[in-house]
C-alpha cells in the first residue's frame, strides 16, 4: 500500500543494418530511437525519479560527436529527454531528415546504438548527476565508455579502495560511478594490450586505431572488475568504438532478457515489455543467465560469454509479487496463485463467515492476487456446494438445490483510488488527513454490522497508508470485521541490492518484533543481538552471519501479524483489524523459480548483505532504540 522506490530498469537497441534500411521500410530512421522510446515507456513503473539516453553514432568522422546524452528528473523525464532529442532535430530541413546517410553523418541522435535507463535512487542521492548513463570521455573512441544498471553494490567502498590503492582518484562515492572509474580503467589496459599486439604487427597510426577497436575484448573488461563486485546488477555498457555489452550478477537476483532479429538486438529488465515494442512471442526473448554477459562487437557480431561463475541462484522473489509487470505470463500466473494459497488463513480470520464477507482489492497492483483469490473461494465454495448436495440424498427438491446452487462468492469493487495528494504540507495531522483521502469507497457496498471486509494488497511494508488511509477509509463501510491481507510475507529486512529501504524501523514486522520483546520482558534478547552484531562490524564480509534473525526468533508469524494489527488501528477505530500475511513457503510454491527471499527470511545470497544488514541493526539500537 505504500509504493517501494525500487530497482531501476535498463533498455538498449543495437541496428544492425544501416539507418538507410529503417528509412525505407518504416519511413524513418528513427525506429531505433522509437523502439527506445517503446521500452522505456513501458517500464516506467520501475523509475519515476529520473531517466536519461545515450546514443552512439558510429559513421562519424574526426572532428565530428559520435556520443550524445541526455538525462532528466521528475516522472515526466523520459518524455523530457525524448522531447530535447527532437528539439535538436529542429535545425534541419524535412529533405534532410529523410535522408539517413545525412542523419547518419551529421543529425544528433541518429546512431545505431541507444541505451536508456529509469531510475528511483538506490543510495538515498539525488539529483541530476546521480541518473544514469554515465560517460567516460577520451580522444580515442575505443576508450569512451558509457554505462548505466539496475543495481546496488553492498560493497561501495570496498570497490573505492581497490581502484584508489591503483592510484585513481574517484570524485564520487557512488556506486555507478566508482564502477564507471574501475571499468574505465580496466578498459585503458584492454586497449594497451591492443596496442601492444598491434606494434608487434608491425600496424601503425589509423592501422592501429582499427586494430584496436576490432579486436578489443569488453569480457575481458569484466572479468578483471567484476569478481570483487557484491550485489544484485544488471550492467550495460557502450564503448565509443561501437562494442556492446550487458551482463547480470552471479547469484541472478536482478533480471535481463534479450531478443536478437536480424535487424536489431535489444536488451530490457523485463521480458514484457520486449514482446509489446517488438511484437514478439515470449518464447523468442531469452533471459541471460547468472554471471553470463552478451555482448556485440562493432560489427554486429553476437556473443555470450560467462563472465563470472555463476553462484547459488537467488533470483527477487519480490520482482514476481511487486515490481516487475503483471503483464508477463508467469508472472501473472504466480501472482495468481499468492492469492489462491490464501483461502484458509483468511477463512480463520473470518470465523468461516463465507457468506458474509466481501472481498475487494487495494492497490491496482493486486489485482492478479485478487483474481486468485477469488479463484481459490470459488475453488472451496464449489467443494461445500457438492457436499451440500451428497447430503441431501434421496431427500433433494428444487428449493433446496437451488439454494445451495445460489451461493457466491461476493466480489466488489470497495475502493477507489483519487487522484495522488501531494504532501505539500509539512504539519503531522494536516499531512494524516491529506493521506485518509487518497482512496475513496463505494457506499453500500458492505452490510453495516454483519458483513466482513476482506481486502488484498500485495504488500504490507511500513504499514503508514494502511494506518493513516486504508483503515480509516474501510471502517466508514461499518463492516464487522477488517481483513487486510498481503499476497506477500511479512517484510522484515532491508534490502541492498536496488531498493531504497535500508533502515530497520521503517518495517512495521521489525516494530512489532520490538514491541513484543518490551511487552514479555525480553527486551535483554536485543542488547545481546546488538552485541553480536556490533562485534562483527570490522570483520571481512565473508565472515558476518546474521544475528539480526534473532530480533524474531521467539515469536510466530501470527503473533507479529496480531501484533501488527494493534499497532495500526488507527484512533478512534473500534471494528476488530485482523492482518493476514503470505507464508514464505507460499511464495517459494507460488514462485517456484524466484527463490531468493531474503527480505522476508533475513538469508541473504551474498556476504555483504549479511554485512550491511547488521550495521542497520547497529545503527537501529544507538540511534533510535537506546535514544528512547
Amino acid at each position: 500500500m505504500e509504493p517501494l522506490k525500487h530497482e531501476c530498469g535498463v533498455a538498449m537497441v543495437r541496428l544492425l543494418k544501416p539507418l538507410s534500411y529503417y528509412e525505407k521500410k518504416y519511413g524513418t530512421w528513427m525506429y531505433g530511437l522509437n523502439k527506445l522510446y517503446l521500452l522505456m515507456e513501458k517500464q516506467h513503473n520501475r523509475g519515476q525519479e529520473g531517466a536519461g539516453l545515450a546514443c552512439v553514432k558510429m559513421q562519424a568522422a574526426p572532428g565530428e560527436e559520435f556520443m550524445f546524452r541526455q538525462r532528466g528528473l521528475g516522472g515526466g523525464a523520459i518524455q523530457e529527454i525524448f522531447g530535447n532529442v527532437h528539439k535538436e532535430l529542429a535545425d534541419f530541413t524535412s529533405e534532410q531528415l529523410h535522408d539517413a546517410d545525412f542523419a547518419a553523418r551529421y543529425v544528433p541522435f541518429a546512431g545505431e546504438i541507444y541505451m536508456g535507463h529509469l531510475r528511483y535512487s538506490t543510495t538515498g542521492k539525488s539529483g541530476l548527476s546521480y541518473v544514469h548513463p554515465f560517460l567516460r570521455r577520451s580522444n580515442w573512441r575505443a576508450k569512451n565508455l558509457c554505462i548505466c544498471a539496475n543495481f546496488n553494490m553492498t560493497n561501495v567502498m570496498e570497490i573505492f579502495n581497490e581502484i584508489a590503492v591503483k592510484g585513481q582518484h574517484p570524485r564520487m562515492v557512488s556506486d555507478t560511478y566508482i564502477l564507471l572509474e574501475q571499468l574505465g580503467h580496466r578498459l585503458d589496459r584492454e586497449s594497451e594490450r591492443c596496442f601492444v599486439e598491434a606494434k608487434k604487427l608491425g600496424l601503425e597510426n589509423m592501422d592501429i586505431t582499427r586494430y584496436i577497436e576490432d579486436n578489443i575484448n569488453l569480457c575481458n573488461v569484466l572479468k578483471k572488475a567484476a569478481p570483487v563486485w557484491d550485489g544484485g546488477y544488471v550492467l550495460c555498457g557502450v564503448t565509443g568504438s561501437g562494442e556492446m555489452f550487458t551482463m547480470r550478477d552471479p547469484w541472478g537476483i536482478r533480471p535481463a532478457f534479450y531478443y536478437k532479429d536480424d535487424e536489431l538486438m535489444v536488451v530490457a529488465s523485463e521480458r514484457p515489455v520486449i514482446q509489446t515494442a517488438l511484437d514478439v512471442e515470449a518464447d523468442m526473448v531469452h533471459e541471460l543467465q547468472p554471471g553470463q554477459g552478451i555482448f556485440m562487437n562493432k560489427c554486429g557480431e553476437v556473443r555470450t560469454e560467462q563472465v563470472i561463475e555463476a553462484k547459488k541462484y537467488a533470483a527477487c522473489s519480490f520482482e514476481r509479487v511487486y515490481f516487475s509487470r503483471g503483464s508477463d505470463k508467469d508472472i501473472y500466473n504466480e501472482r495468481k496463485e499468492l492469492g489462491r494459497t490464501l483461502v484458509e488463513p483468511i477463512l480463520k480470520a473470518v470465523n468461516n463467515e463465507l457468506d458474509n464477507t466481501v472481498f475487494g482489492y487495494i492497490p491496482n497492483t493486486a489485482e492478479a492476487a485478487y483474481y486468485g483469490m477469488l479463484q481459490g473461494f470459488n475453488e472451496y465454495l464449489n467443494q461445500q456446494k457438492a457436499e451440500d448436495i451428497e447430503r441431501l440424498g434421496a431427500n433433494v427438491t428444487h428449493e433446496k438445490l437451488h439454494e445451495i446452487l445460489s451461493r457466491r462468492i461476493r466480489a466488489e469493487k470497495v475502493a477507489w483510488k483519487d487522484i495522488k495528494m501531494r504532501t505539500f504540507i509539512a504539519e503531522g495531522n494536516s499531512r494524516n488527513d491529506l493521506a485518509a483521502h487518497v482512496y475513496d469507497i463505494t457506499y453500500g457496498s458492505v452490510r453495516p454490522g454483519v458483513d466482513n471486509l476482506v481486502v488484498i494488497d500485495d504488500s504490507i511494508v511500513r504499514g503508514t497508508t494502511l494506518r493513516e488511509s486504508i483503515i480509516r477509509i474501510m471502517d466508514r463501510l461499518h463492516p464487522r470485521r477488517i481483513v487486510v491481507v498481503s499476497s506477500s510475507p511479512q517484510v522484515r529486512y532491508p534490502d541492498y541490492y536496488g531498493i531504497d529501504m535500508a533502515h530497520m524501523e521503517e518495517f512495521i514486522a521489525f516494530r512489532a518484533a520490538i514491541e513484543l520483546h518490551k511487552e514479555r520482558g525480553i527486551e535483554a534478547r536485543l542488547d545481546v543481538i546488538y552485541q553480536r552484531c556490533k562485534a562483527q562490524l570490522n570483520l571481512p564480509k565473508e565472515q558476518v552471519v546474521n544475528y539480526v534473525r534473532d530480533v524474531y526468533e521467539p515469536f510466530t508469524s501470527e503473533d507479529i501479524s496480531e501484533k501488527m494489527a494493534e499497532m495500526l488501528r488507527p484512533e478512534g477505530v473500534t471494528t476488530e483489524i485482523h492482518i493476514v500475511y503470505q507464508s514464505i513457503e507460499g511464495l517459494h510454491k507460488a514462485c517456484p523459480h524466484s527463490p531468493g527471499d531474503w527480505y522476508f527470511s533475513g538469508h541473504y545470497p551474498t556476504p555483504g548483505g549479511n554485512k550491511r544488514v547488521n550495521e542497520a541493526f547497529v545503527n537501529f539500537y544507538e540511534n533510535s532504540y537506546k535514544t528512547k
